[in-house]
């Protein structure tokens, strides 16, 4: 269910509610309103009653027609007064207003041989309530008509933003980090797209230097890779070309002392030199000293190192807070 289905539901639930509150203040102050109109309208009965007995000309049509809950209704011979009977919502608000109402009608025969039904009659009440309930009911389904369509214009307002962002983020997720959010609207839509353009120029920063530290990286690799394969083929590989042929020229000059010692020491020299290009070779892939000494130290035995074999003078200062690195 969307976001704005569930305001719907939440306001109507409200509107319902506040009109079934309403409602029921209203028909419990109506209760009180019937019960004295009920009483004015019973003193009313008996005094047109006694009247009639007394001078039945005064009950004139056009006199009692006007009454307000009372009804005067002329018999024939004979005949017994009924009450018409409500139906419908009007029967059930009736039960509800007048379930301790006395009814009653009280039947007179006059003098000049007529006969009368003066009653109670509660139908006008009845109309009351119910135009009261129909107003009360109208107001409130217009005020939530109104309601539910200011707040689908506001949330579809804000549901445009939020679609936007929705369709940006998908492209950031597809990897177009170039895109924007326009800064116009509310405050809180220009906020949204304030901070949503910080974090792409972030992010597409970060790519750009990703980037370029890759490249540099590839192209230190490189330098690595070509230095190692020039310093194995020139220096290294030139040594253990000359040992081999001295070690085949051994052979030749076994009997020949001064010529076979002389071999032996270009031999040893060729060994310590290839010795002292692989330490070297080792040292400049992976300084051994950083996996048995702490940086300050490791840092201090490769200047030392570096003015032996340079003769270059070094001065060296490392701050005691020096922080603990890891291995890589």
């Amino acid at each position: 269910m969307s976001a704005l289905w569930r305001i719907n539901l939440w306001v109507c639930g409200f509107f319902a509610l506040v009109t079934g509150a309403c409602a029921a203040l209203l028909l419990h102050q109506a209760l009180a309103d019937v019960e004295r109109e009920l009483q004015s309208a019973e003193a009313v009965v008996h005094y047109l009653s006694e009247t009639a007995e007394r001078d039945p000309a005064s009950l004139q049509p056009h006199l009692t027609a006007s009454l307000r809950h009372v009804r005067v209704h002329w018999l024939a011979s004979g005949a017994t007064a009924q009450t018409p009977a409500p139906d419908g919502l009007d029967a059930w608000l009736g039960r509800l207003l007048f379930a301790e109402a006395r009814h009653s009608a009280q039947v007179l025969d006059l003098p000049d041989g007529r006969r009368v039904s003066i009653a109670v009659d509660p139908r006008d009440e009845i109309d009351e309530v119910w135009d009261s309930l129909q107003q009360l009911l109208g107001l409130c389904a217009l005020a939530l008509i109104l309601s539910l369509l200011t707040i689908r214009w506001a949330v579809r307002r804000g549901m445009g933003v939020l679609d936007e962002l929705l369709r940006a983020l998908q492209q950031v997720c597809a990897g177009q980090l170039n895109v924007r959010l326009r800064s116009e609207g509310a405050p809180e839509a220009r906020q949204l797209a304030l901070h949503f353009n910080r974090m792409t120029d972030a992010l597409e920063q970060a790519r750009t230097d990703n980037t370029r530290l890759t490249q540099t990286l590839l192209a230190v690799q490189e330098q690595e890779r070509t230095h190692l394969a020039q310093t194995l083929h020139d220096d290294l590989g030139q040594y253990l070309a000359g040992i081999r042929a001295q070690a085949c020229l051994l052979r030749l000059v076994t009997d020949q002392p001064h010529l076979l010692a002389s071999t032996v020491a270009q031999l040893e020299d060729h060994c310590e030199h290839l010795q002292h290009g692989f330490r070297a070779l080792v040292h400049d892939l992976y300084p051994v000293a950083l996996q048995h000494l702490p940086m300050a130290e490791a840092f201090s035995m490769l200047v030392t190192q570096w003015q032996a074999s340079h003769g270059i003078p070094c001065h060296l200062q490392i701050s005691t807070d020096l922080p603990l690195l890891p291995g890589a």
